[in-house]
């Protein structure tokens, strides 16, 4: 279960079983890493964005938020 992803494909596997799944196959897990991965980069960008738009080159938690807030539910 060999994924090019970034993330665990063991925290991937508990977020769907915290969501209600009994058993997890491994294609799953892979469609998952990379939704999310999508996703992420997506927010991390529009982050990127509105920290350089405020003049700063850090990132912060309240520029993450507002990206989530804006690109509304997934």
């Amino acid at each position: 279960m060999e994924t090019m992803t970034e993330l665990s494909c063991a925290a991937l596997e508990r977020i769907l079983r915290s969501a209600g799944a009994q058993r997890v196959s491994a294609t799953a897990v892979a469609e998952l890493a990379e939704a999310m991965e999508d996703y992420g980069l997506k927010l991390s960008r529009e982050a990127v964005e509105l920290a350089r738009h405020a003049g700063r080159k850090t990132v912060k938690k309240e520029d993450v938020k507002l990206a989530a807030r804006r690109s509304g539910p997934i």
